[in-house]
């Protein structure tokens, strides 16, 4: 008898081996094997999609508008979702992210999405409720992001040096913080007093400390500019945050100057408000044509790095 004979199944598979089952199991791990290296600034998906179907509305273009307000909310689920699987089944690459100089302000991309889908909800269906709901989201991870990070980068010992460590990611921090400050203070002409009060000062405060903020980190930023050397691939798309961080801090003064009436200290305070919220505009403005003359001087030291680097018959 033949060795085969004395042993059939050796030479045969398994029916499952490579069947449907088997090829969805094989996908599904191969997929959750990939969510270790899942970027945490993801969620600026529901950040730019919200920001246009916004814009799409006060243009009058309510089809656009509605189309992409229903694809956030999917979005928004999905990326929810993969972020709490990648928690429980990747929790240590979860952690060193957020404790990454360079990766751990892209966390600050889930309140800021938040935030705006909350005020999706409340200008394009008048749902408050779910403005609320995603309101009170956004602050309980404002406050365990904000104080997570920071202090790790603060306390962790081997630390990048400046122009290894920072980018305009950071100003996320400020994206988000501003973030909870219009959607508190669009949800404030909507609550009866004394919560009316209450919203407003807190969307004064979230307003004055993301301004704080960013001037502390534009500060490094800048410094960071200036004094150190810049590669074409230094000059990444995150710089333009520091742009759209100050876009969002002149619509929350915008709205908060919108409040006044119902709050008394809005009243007195509204010249500094007033005098703030155009200081947010007129440096977000100056901002502009400075990120596209570096973005065209970046294209042209990358292009003359290349030429430089084919070698010559």
């Amino acid at each position: 008898m033949s060795g085969a004979d004395a042993h059939p199944h050796t030479m045969s598979t398994r029916p499952d081996q490579y069947g449907p089952s088997a090829r969805r199991k094989s996908l599904g791990q191969r997929t959750l094997a990939e969510l270790t290296h899942m970027s945490p600034a993801y969620f600026g998906m529901v950040m730019a999609t919200g920001i246009v179907s916004l814009g799409a509305h006060f243009m009058a273009m309510p089809r656009i508008a509605d189309a992409l307000f229903l694809l956030n909310i999917v979005v928004y689920v999905a990326l929810c979702v993969l972020t709490a699987v990648r928690m429980v089944c990747h929790t240590r690459a979860f952690f060193s992210d957020m404790l990454d100089h360079l990766r751990g302000p892209g966390f600050f991309t889930t309140v800021a999405a938040t935030g705006i889908l909350g005020n999706q909800f409340i200008v394009l269906s008048a749902d408050y409720r779910a403005g609320i709901v995603l309101w009170g989201v956004a602050v309980i991870l404002w406050i365990g992001l904000t104080y997570t990070i920071f202090t790790g980068f603060t306390v962790k010992e081997h630390k990048p040096t400046l122009d290894k460590g920072i980018n305009g990611a950071w100003l996320l921090a400020v994206v988000a913080t501003q973030a909870i400050a219009a959607l508190g203070a669009l949800l404030a002409a909507h609550v009866d007093q004394p919560g009316k009060l209450e919203m407003n000062f807190l969307a004064l405060s979230m307003w004055l400390w993301g301004g704080m903020l960013y001037i502390w980190m534009m500060s490094l930023i800048f410094y960071r500019y200036t004094f150190f050397g810049l590669a074409p691939g230094d000059l990444t798309p995150p710089y333009w945050i520091n742009m759209g961080a100050m876009a969002i801090s002149t619509l929350a003064g915008s709205l908060l100057i919108v409040n006044v009436s119902d709050a008394p200290f809005l009243t007195s305070l509204l010249p500094f408000i007033k005098g703030f919220t155009v200081f947010y505009w007129a440096t977000g403005t100056w901002w502009i044509p400075m990120l596209l003359v570096l973005a065209i001087t970046g294209a042209r030291f990358f292009r003359s790095a290349c030429m430089q680097s084919v070698p010559t018959g």
